[in-house]
């Protein structure tokens, strides 16, 4: 017999219909090409660019520290002021790149691009947390990871082209002008969402967390005015320090020590093809620039799948919630959070398994296609380390998504936040990746240093068990002392 449930309707999480949404999601997906996109153009370039490349450790250090500025103040101020301001910082940054007379301003403002264009990642998850309940949440994040990633693809291509037929300093221009209309478009269509400002989409808004388009237009009929109690929010030093916080808590730092792991293994991959691709196969710019589809593809699909299987996932887990509660079929799970019984580690996880170890048996036969003199001389082997490229980036592309997904799900009302520190832990372990990278190859070759790289996530599987079995419980924990007051 089924339990009676007295269900008092919710309302909406979010205001905004499927369709809009979706836009919204592809409008913050092309602001977030930029973060990929300043660093994956670089890599096929002629020498000149190839010094650039060479500061790509700097740029991570960049990538990793801004979006603790920009995030924690998106998830205070809201998230369309700190979009604006980013992209302009970004403009300037590109504008100094276009016309910096030497080496040393080259890199002063190629640092500055970086603090720019990283913090679109953070905010555009803050976005999505903030428009889209758990049940769609994993979607909507591989989605517009996809959308990101798609820099990926075609950056070194655009790279590639623009250096050998205009030379390097067009790319910073391309890029100058590219992220101008984007800004515009910032400007005029994109709503705040940030729930404190904006509610579920139905709190009027004005000032800069107005969107242009707004102003000559009518209003839609769910739009209400605020209540007199509100505040405009305050930046204090609690701001900034509130991300770092989130290091304390036991399952949200091996998720990202998990997920900044693969990531640091997969820049080790993808900053390493210029050298390897150019001493074994004797590539040009351009072709270096085509050998990066792959990688950029494996990104993309891995990307799309892993959001349809994360819904799919939790749609089970919310079924089985129902079943061992004893609530009727048509009971559904509070949007804003989630009971604390509910299970939403084992929903993302649960396919990480399979997608671990296919990145994991990928990543150790990588090095060994390139390191074999008497196969990679045969015509058409190329196709080989390109394929396990592909396999590479869409299993971890995968694992990111879900790691994002889930440390999202942990962080509720914190969703640039959480992706800054997210940022922070696997970037800093990139930088520290890829600055050793081509030692680690000169000393072991290839084969040898991409099979340790297997092996050393063989031995952060530990981290999933633990976050598997454990994590649940700690997290619980975590919304009880919340509860008291006594918690963050």
């Amino acid at each position: 017999m089924e339990k009676r449930v007295s269900v008092v309707p919710e309302p909406p999480y979010h205001v905004f219909s499927k369709k809009e949404k979706w836009t919204l999601v592809i409008m913050i997906g092309v602001a977030g090409l930029f973060s990929g996109l300043s660093s994956n153009i670089y890599f096929p370039a002629l020498d000149a660019i190839a010094q650039v490349r060479k500061s790509s450790s700097r740029s991570l250090f960049d990538i990793r520290i801004s979006p603790l500025f920009w995030g924690s103040l998106s998830d205070t101020l809201g998230r369309r002021p700190i979009y604006i301001y980013s992209f302009l910082t970004y403009i300037i940054a590109n504008i100094g790149l276009s016309f910096s007379p030497n080496f040393a301003l080259l890199l002063i403002f190629r640092g500055l691009q970086s603090a720019g264009s990283a913090s679109t990642v953070s905010i555009g998850n803050g976005v999505i947390q903030d428009i889209t309940p758990p049940a769609e949440r994993g979607g909507f994040i591989s989605f517009y990871q996809a959308i990101r990633n798609f820099s990926i693809a075609v950056g070194p291509v655009l790279g590639g082209l623009l250096a050998t037929f205009f030379g390097f300093r067009s790319i910073f221009i391309f890029l100058l002008i590219l992220s101008s209309l984007v800004t515009i478009a910032i400007i005029i269509f994109l709503p705040e969402t940030l729930r404190s400002i904006a509610g579920n989409g139905s709190l009027r808004l004005a000032g800069i967390h107005q969107p242009l388009i707004r102003r000559f237009t009518k209003d839609p009929p769910y739009i209400r005015d605020r209540d007199d109690t509100y505040s405009s929010p305050k930046v204090t030093l609690k701001t900034f320090i509130e991300p770092l916080l989130l290091l304390k808590e036991k399952d949200i730092l091996l998720s990202l020590i998990f997920g900044g792991t693969i990531y640091a293994i997969w820049s080790m991959v993808t900053s390493s093809t210029t050298g390897l691709f150019k001493q074994v196969f004797h590539l040009n710019e351009l072709q270096l620039g085509l050998a990066f589809l792959p990688n950029g593809l494996g990104t993309i699909v891995g990307s799309t799948i892993i959001g349809n299987l994360m819904n799919q996932a939790y749609r089970a887990a919310e079924e089985d919630y129902r079943t061992s509660h004893g609530l009727p079929a048509s009971y559904s799970l509070p949007k804003k959070a989630l009971p604390a019984d509910f299970p939403i580690e084992h929903a993302r996880l649960k396919h990480t398994k399979w997608i671990t170890a296919l990145f994991v048996i990928s990543t150790s036969l990588y090095g060994f296609s390139l390191s074999v003199p008497a196969v990679t001389s045969l015509p058409g082997w190329i196709v080989v380390p390109l394929l396990l490229q592909f396999f590479i980036a869409a299993t971890s592309n995968a694992v990111f998504a879900t790691n994002q997904t889930l440390v999202s799900d942990l962080c509720p009302g914190k969703g640039a936040s959480s992706t800054a520190i997210n940022n922070l832990v696997r970037c800093s372990m990139a930088a520290v990746a890829v600055a050793i990278v081509e030692q680690l190859i000169a000393g072991m070759g290839a084969g040898g240093a991409f099979l340790v790289l297997g092996l050393v996530t063989l031995a952060v599987v530990p981290l999933l068990v633990v976050q598997w079995y454990w994590g649940p419980t700690w997290r619980r924990e975590r919304m009880e002392s919340k509860a008291k007051g006594v918690g963050a």
